[in-house]
């Protein structure tokens, strides 16, 4: 078996986003997706041992703030290799923050969903969460990032968290 054949499957760039309480925090993630479309409902995958994960459960809500090709690689890394529980990653960084109390990231982002979850199911290392489109809106024109330009345009790589991560795969 051949795990290098799932990088066939398309993912984009996301900030997946949440709070609880007055904290907020955000996380890279490529797995979202639309799953019907009356009512929308989006589907998202993040880490258990995630802090965005404890946060969309205590909450009930994410935002999804699309990425533009024009993200730069330490914007990514401030979200996707570093853990909001050592640091504040929204500080220095653009954004807003929604009636829900829910944060949205505006730096590098062409556009944001949020959603209500209405459901989860635990899927061993990972949560998928389902979530209904509470709001949305476009932020500016842009080309979304594609996880394939992430990898082979920024030279970006798989941490060890995300659902796409193939053990052994060289960076």
């Amino acid at each position: 078996m051949d795990p290098n054949v799932l990088h066939n499957i398309s993912y984009g760039m996301f900030i997946v986003s949440s709070n609880k309480d007055k904290a907020l925090n955000g996380q890279i993630a490529n797995t979202v997706f639309q799953i019907t479309s009356a009512p929308v409902t989006i589907a998202i995958s993040i880490n258990n041992k995630n802090l965005t994960n404890e946060f969309i459960k205590a909450s009930g809500i994410f935002g999804i703030s699309i990425l533009s090709e024009e993200a730069t690689l330490p914007f990514i890394g401030k979200f996707g290799f570093k853990s909001g529980r050592n640091e504040d990653k929204f500080k220095d960084v653009g954004y807003k923050v929604l009636p829900s109390g829910c944060p949205i990231v505006t730096d590098y982002s062409i556009a944001y969903i949020e959603a209500k979850v209405i459901n989860c199911f635990d899927c061993l290392t990972h949560t998928l969460f389902l979530g209904e489109m509470t709001d949305s809106a476009m932020l500016k024109e842009g080309k979304p990032m594609t996880y394939d330009y992430y990898h082979q345009v920024k030279r970006g790589f798989t941490p060890p968290s995300a659902p796409t991560f193939i053990k052994g795969e060289k960076r």
